[in-house]
C-alpha cells in the first residue's frame, strides 16, 4: 500500500461555486477514489481561501463583515461538494486558527533564512485576481489574465526573495513538475525574463493574517493561501505531514499555474521542504461557445445541473467531454446527448437487459470465461498514471460496448439451459467488473450496479472473472432517456 496526497486549489469565497470549481474538484475526487480503489492510503484536501482585498470590498458592498461573508460562502462550497459526492478528507479554511498559526510559523522560518526584507512596492495590482502585475505584462493597460482594470499602487511592503530561487525553479519545471508540457513551456518562457522578488504584505488591506514582524501589515493573500497544503497536514510536526508530504498532485486551473509552480516551490525551497511531485494544469470551460459571465447570465450552476440531470450524469459529462488539459464547452444539449447515448443506450440498457434475463433464470449461473479481458485493466492503470482521466473513461466504455456486442451476438433470449447460463455468466461478471472501474467516476452508479448484483465492497483486486455468487435484482433503470 502506498500513500497518495491530492489537492484542489482553495477556492476564493467572494461568490458561489460554478462549473470550473466543480470540474477541478471532481477531477481530484476521481484521482482520490482511484487510489483508494487500488489500496493506497489517501489524503484528499480541498477548502476555501478567505482573506484579501477582494473579500474586504465584496463584504463592504453587501453590508456584511468579511467574516460573515466568508462563513456564508464557504458553506456553499461544502454543500456543493456534498451534492457532487466529493470524498474529501479535510476542508481547510484560511480563517481557521491552525492555518493562521502555520502561516506565521512559516514566515518566521523564511525570515530566519534571510529571504524576507523591507522595501517599497510601486506597480500594478489586479484586485479580482489578487495578483501583482508588472507593466510589461499589461495587455492594453489591463490584467493579462482577467482583462479587467488594475490599480496602480505605491506602498511600504515586505518582500520575499523569489529571484534567489530562479535556477532551482527552472530545474524543477524541466524535470517534470508541471503537466502538461505546453503549460510547462509557458512558464519556462515567462522565466526567461527577470524574476522579481515578491511583495508579500499589504498595508492597505486589513482583512488578512497579521504579518508577524510588523503589525501594520497583513500577509499577501497568495502567500497565505498556498500554505494551506501544509497547514492542513499540521506542519511542521504533525503525523499527517510526516506521512503525506510532499503532495503527489496539485490539481489547478491553468490560470494559476504560475503561483503553484514558481511562487509555491520557492517558498518551500526557502523553508527547506520537499516540492510537490506534480502540478496538473487543466483547461477552462466555455458555455455554448461563450466565456462564462454573470452579465451574460450563462454561468453554469453545478447544483442545478445535478438536480436536473443527476449527479453521476454531470460528473460523467465533465470527464467525457474533454481531456483534462484542453478547454471544453458546456451545453445542456451535449449533456442530454451523453445521457441518452453512452449512459442510457450503452450502460443502462446493458444492465437492464442482462438482469431481466438473469432474474428469471432458475438455476446456478456459471459458464466459460468468454469475455475475460474485455476491459483493458493495464491501459486504464496507465491512463491514471499519466493523469489522463479522459482516456480512462473512454477505455471503460469501450469495454461496455464489447459486452453489449457479445450479448447481442449471442441472442440469449433465444437460449435456455446451459447455453443461457453461459451467456448470463459472462455478461454478469463483466457488469460486476465494470462497476469496479466506474467507482472513481460515477460512485453512485457503481453502488447501484453492485446492489442489483447483490455484492459490495469490491476493490481493484476483484477485477477478474471468478464464480458469480451474487443475487440479481433488476430494479429500476440506472438511467432513463431524456426527451
Amino acid at each position: 500500500m502506498g500513500k497518495f496526497y491530492v489537492t484542489t486549489p482553495i477556492y476564493y469565497v467572494n461568490d458561489k461555486p460554478h462549473i470550473g470549481h466543480a470540474y477541478t474538484t471532481v477531477v481530484a475526487d476521481i484521482f482520490a477514489r482511484w487510489h483508494r480503489l487500488i489500496g493506497d492510503d489517501v489524503f484528499f484536501l480541498t477548502g476555501t481561501d478567505e482573506h484579501g482585498g477582494k473579500i474586504q470590498k465584496s463584504a463592504s458592498e453587501k453590508n456584511k463583515t468579511p467574516k460573515e461573508l466568508v462563513d456564508e460562502n464557504s458553506q456553499k462550497y461544502k454543500l456543493m461538494w456534498e451534492k457532487l459526492n466529493i470524498s474529501y478528507d479535510k476542508f481547510v479554511r484560511t480563517t481557521d486558527d491552525y492555518h493562521e498559526k502555520t502561516v506565521k510559523q512559516f514566515i518566521e522560518k523564511v525570515w530566519k533564512s534571510g529571504d524576507i526584507y523591507k522595501g517599497e512596492y510601486e506597480g500594478f495590482y489586479c484586485l479580482p485576481d489578487e495578483r501583482y502585475v508588472s507593466e510589461s505584462e499589461l495587455v492594453n493597460g489591463k490584467c493579462p489574465d482577467c482583462g479587467r482594470d488594475v490599480q496602480k499602487i505605491a506602498e511600504e511592503a515586505y518582500f520575499f526573495r523569489l529571484s534567489k530561487y530562479k535556477e532551482r525553479i527552472l530545474s524543477a519545471i524541466k524535470n517534470g513538475l508541471i503537466v502538461p508540457e505546453k503549460n510547462a513551456n509557458e512558464i519556462l518562457a515567462r522565466l526567461e525574463d527577470e524574476l522579481k522578488d515578491l511583495d508579500i504584505t499589504r498595508k492597505s488591506v486589513s482583512w488578512g493574517i497579521t504579518f508577524p514582524f510588523d503589525k501594520k501589515h497583513s500577509v499577501y493573500v497568495w502567500f497565505d493561501a498556498l500554505l494551506n497544503y501544509v497547514s492542513a497536514l499540521d506542519w511542521p510536526d504533525g503525523k499527517l505531514f510526516k506521512e503525506f508530504w510532499p503532495a503527489d498532485i496539485h490539481i489547478v486551473g491553468k490560470e494559476i499555474v504560475w503561483f503553484h509552480s514558481v511562487i509555491w516551490p520557492a517558498m518551500l525551497m526557502s523553508a527547506d521542504l520537499p516540492l510537490p511531485k506534480r502540478v496538473i494544469a487543466h483547461g477552462w470551460w466555455t458555455v455554448d461557445g461563450k466565456k462564462m459571465s454573470k452579465s451574460i447570465g450563462n454561468v453554469v450552476d453545478p447544483m442545478e445541473m445535478s438536480d436536473k440531470y443527476g449527479v453521476d450524469s454531470f460528473r460523467y459529462f465533465l470527464i467525457k467531454e474533454k481531456p483534462i488539459w484542453e478547454d471544453g464547452d458546456f451545453s445542456e444539449q451535449a449533456l442530454k446527448s451523453r445521457i441518452n447515448g453512452e449512459l442510457m443506450a450503452d450502460l443502462s440498457n446493458l444492465v437492464a437487459r442482462v438482469l431481466t434475463l438473469a432474474e428469471r433464470f432458475d438455476g446456478k449461473i456459471e459458464g466459460k470465461r468468454e469475455l475475460e479481458g474485455f476491459i483493458d485493466k493495464k491501459r486504464i492503470e496507465e491512463a491514471f498514471d499519466n493523469y489522463n482521466l479522459y482516456a480512462a473513461i473512454n477505455l471503460i466504455f469501450e469495454g461496455i460496448r464489447k459486452v453489449n456486442k457479445y450479448f447481442n451476438d449471442m441472442e440469449p433470449w433465444k437460449l435456455n439451459g446451459n447455453a443461457l447460463s453461459n451467456v448470463l455468466y459472462n455478461a454478469l461478471e463483466s457488469i460486476r467488473i465494470i462497476a469496479i472501474f466506474l467507482k472513481p467516476f460515477m460512485p453512485l452508479t457503481a453502488d447501484k450496479i453492485e446492489e442489483k448484483l447483490g455484492i459490495n465492497n469490491q476493490s481493484i483486486k476483484d477485477a477478474f472473472f471468478k464464480e458469480f455468487t451474487g443475487k440479481v435484482v433488476r430494479g429500476e433503470n440506472l438511467f432513463d432517456k431524456i426527451n
